[in-house]
């Protein structure tokens, strides 16, 4: 009986806690209900954008162009008469310069001195037989005037004046002779014809060479060439170039392989579009370019980098400021603002541009690197950029 009692105190003392709990939490709910809603305050956060200032000046445009250096003249040296190869010089090895007019090999030159002499002989009778024939002419004249005959004879053979032309013809053909038959034994010792470096070499000692045989490939080493091929607007940022000296245009090149640079000049510019490119060259040029430090090889490829006109009202800006579909942005009061733009002119460090007429003459602060998802209008926070 007591444990059945217990039982309905601990049933009862359970029901009253959850009576409390329930009441507590209707109160505090109330409580909630009755409290007014706090406003929650818009936070907006303009995002930070790198700028930097520019304004309108005057600039000296770089032109930018590729080319590979040719030699100024390059040659397949032949042999004019044939022979065996007899000797070659010590310096007649590719890779290696020589100046003009230093033997490079000998053919051998027996029938060729026997051919002069032989000719030689003929000139020698030519002259004997010209003397018989003007001296026949000379007695032919005297007995024609001591025969006291008047006029003149009705034959020119009579005073022997078309034996004398014979005469003075088959020595002008002799004279001929020698200086053929002297000229094919000069050319059996084969020289360099200007200064040059050996490109490559045909020939070995004991070969026989036929006249027009290949001896070498020669290339000048007086100056090296650089045909620049450029567009119409990269002309128009250059100066007129016919009225320049064109040893006072420098031009500095740069191997694109290896970076090493030297300092030319421009010789000339070709004054026809190529076919396929529709590209204009301008050609530069390096005097000596084997004796440069560093020696500049012909079949370099180089960049060159052309000083142009100055031009005004030019923004210089680092190419990441021009946008993938050709807009310049910029903040203005808060907002960003944009334009297209056309590249005047590029460098490798800048790119140059023409700002429209309403930003002439201001203060602009330019994005440096705008990002596709900007909008006009947005809110941005101007962030100076270091170094651009």
């Amino acid at each position: 009986m007591i444990r059945q009692y217990s039982k309905w105190l601990v049933l009862l003392a359970a029901i009253g806690l959850l009576a409390l709990v329930f009441i507590y939490n209707n109160q505090k709910m109330a409580e909630q209900a009755n409290r007014p809603i706090p406003v929650q305050e818009e936070v907006s956060h303009a995002a930070d954008v790198a700028i930097m200032k520019v304004t309108n000046d005057r600039y000296a445009v770089t032109v930018e162009g590729f080319g590979i250096a040719e030699p100024h003249n390059r040659m397949t040296l032949t042999a004019q008469v044939s022979g065996r190869v007899e000797d070659i010089a010590e310096a007649f090895e590719t890779g290696l310069s020589v100046n003009a007019g230093d033997l490079l090999l000998t053919l051998e030159s027996s029938d060729y001195r026997s051919a002069l002499a032989n000719a030689e002989n003929d000139l020698a009778s030519a002259r004997v037989d010209l003397q018989e024939a003007e001296r026949e002419a000379e007695q032919a004249r005297i007995e024609w005037k001591s025969s006291g005959l008047d006029g003149e004879p009705d034959s020119p053979l009579v005073l022997h004046e078309p034996q004398v032309t014979a005469a003075r013809a088959a020595l002008t053909m002799a004279e001929a002779a020698v200086a053929s038959a002297r000229k094919d034994l000069e050319q059996t010792q084969i020289r360099a014809p200007f200064d040059a470096l050996i490109v490559t070499r045909s020939v070995a000692p004991g070969s026989y060479l036929q006249a027009g045989g290949e001896v070498a490939e020669l290339y000048s080493t007086d100056r090296v060439e650089i045909a620049i091929p450029l567009s119409q607007r990269d002309w128009s940022n250059l100066p007129d170039v016919l009225t320049l000296d064109k040893r006072e245009w420098p031009v500095s090149l740069t191997s694109v392989e290896t970076g090493q640079q030297w300092e030319g000049y421009i010789r000339r510019a070709e004054q026809h579009l190529d076919d396929t490119s529709r590209q204009q060259s301008l050609i530069a040029a390096l005097d000596l370019p084997l004796k440069q430090t560093p020696a500049l090889s012909p079949g370099t490829f180089v960049q060159a980098e052309i000083t142009g006109r100055e031009q005004e009202n030019l923004w210089r800006l680092p190419s990441s400021a021009l946008s993938q579909r050709g807009e310049i942005w910029y903040e203005s009061n808060g907002v960003l603002r944009k334009f297209s733009a056309e590249t005047l002119a590029t460098d490798k460090d800048a790119i140059y541009i023409r700002p429209p007429t309403s930003l002439m003459g201001q203060q602009v602060n330019v994005l440096t690197h705008p990002l596709s998802s900007y909008l006009p209008g947005m809110a941005v926070n101007p962030v100076e950029a270091a170094h651009e």
